[in-house]
């Protein structure tokens, strides 16, 4: 039985152990005492360990695959580049420095990594401009997960776009509003962690990099609309890109983020074979309407 680590066992980490199981032995890893009972209610053998220590990582056992889904918290920079960098780098040294060593690591980006190409679309063959130091440091750990595995090891990069699903619908921030203009590119949680399982058990894209999205970007303004009529509410107010980023409260880093615009491609994926649960956010928001249409 092929046995996968997941370093970084949280949302989406905690889905792909449910869909990895009973397939596969799975072995759940967090840094904390807290997550460890959420990784056991899973199935899944769950072990404290930081990505960052490579002598708490002993504790890891030897795995055919790794998951690296660790998260920075959404700190700074600085936390996130000890995490995706010194973390990830950490990581593949320790594993790969073992006399049995993984066939496969995953690191799991973001398409954030893109920047702003003013709402055009983007692939995997699109270069990468990040504009914040944040997406700068997820740029430099992709090349890490694609360049420094050796031996018979492969890394492969899963670029997420906006995670949603159970507990991160955020239906108030789109049926109340203003809604900012600009694309959504967005992956369910089961997709996400869907993908990732696909890659690994179809043996996929080895050292390459693979856009983890849905099949529609939507513009916001659409997408509440859409939002607000299938919850029986009226349309939320609106905003331009030029009335939010007059806000002067607005972080810099908010203000990149809201100046980047693109449509994301799942084309790729999709080649590959991999079969969405929802492909698009209507299907994915369906639970989250009628929860709160009930309510």
């Amino acid at each position: 039985m092929t046995r996968v680590a997941i370093l970084g066992c949280g949302y989406i980490g905690l889905e792909l152990a449910r869909q990895l199981q009973p397939a596969h032995d799975v072995v759940g890893v967090r840094r904390s005492q807290a997550g460890l009972e959420a990784i056991e209610a899973t199935g899944a053998t769950a072990v404290e360990a930081d990505v960052t220590d490579s002598e708490t990582l002993e504790a890891v056992p030897d795995s055919d695959w790794v998951v690296f889904a660790a998260s920075s918290g959404g700190r700074a920079a600085e936390a996130a580049r000890e995490v995706y960098v010194d973390g990830l780098r950490e990581t593949i040294d320790h594993f790969c420095a073992r006399s049995t060593v993984p066939d496969r690591i995953v690191y799991t980006s973001s398409t954030g990594v893109y920047g702003d190409h003013d709402g055009a679309w983007v692939d995997e063959g699109t270069p990468i401009e990040p504009t914040t130091e944040k997406t700068e440091v997820l740029a430099e750990a992709e090349a890490i997960a694609t360049e420094r595995p050796i031996d018979d090891t492969d890394g492969t990069v899963a670029r997420f776009a906006g995670l949603y699903g159970p507990e991160r619908y955020r239906l108030s921030r789109y049926v109340e509003g203003p809604v900012t203009e600009g694309y959504l590119n967005m992956i369910h949680q089961a997709d996400a962690a869907g993908a990732v399982r696909f890659l690994l058990e179809a043996d996929e894209a080895r050292r390459e990099v693979v856009n983890v999205v849905d099949d529609e970007p939507v513009s916001k303004w659409d997408f509440a609309d859409w939002l607000a009529s299938e919850c029986g509410e009226p349309e939320p107010p609106k905003q331009t890109k030029e009335e939010r980023l007059d806000d002067p409260e607005l972080s810099e880093a908010g203000r990149r983020r809201i100046q980047t615009s693109k449509r994301v491609s799942n084309d790729k994926l999709r080649s590959l074979g991999y079969e969405f649960a929802y492909p698009t956010y209507r299907e994915g928001y369906r639970d989250a309407i009628e929860q709160y249409r009930n309510a």
